[in-house]
């Protein structure tokens, strides 16, 4: 699994835990449905911390919270 792959499930699984569609999670997040939808939809080609930070403060977790999740174990090396 990628960074980018683990980041979008991430999201969705958040989503699932929150009872929140992607709809209602850029509403909580200040980000237009638009961002937030390209993002897990992987047509951004990276998602920033920022963008991230954002997320993890519309849900009340900390960005560690967000990244303490086994998706982000064992990636795939992304230099080539």
């Amino acid at each position: 699994m990628t960074l980018k792959e683990a980041i979008i499930q991430r999201i969705l699984n958040l989503c699932g835990e929150h009872g929140l569609t992607i709809n209602k999670l850029s509403t909580v997040c200040g980000m237009t449905q638009s961002t937030l939808n390209n993002i897990v939809n992987g047509r951004n080609k990276s998602t920033t911390t920022s963008t991230i930070k954002k997320i993890c403060d519309g849900l009340d977790i900390t960005i560690a919270d967000f990244f303490d999740d086994p998706l982000f174990q064992n990636l795939e090396q992304e230099i080539k």
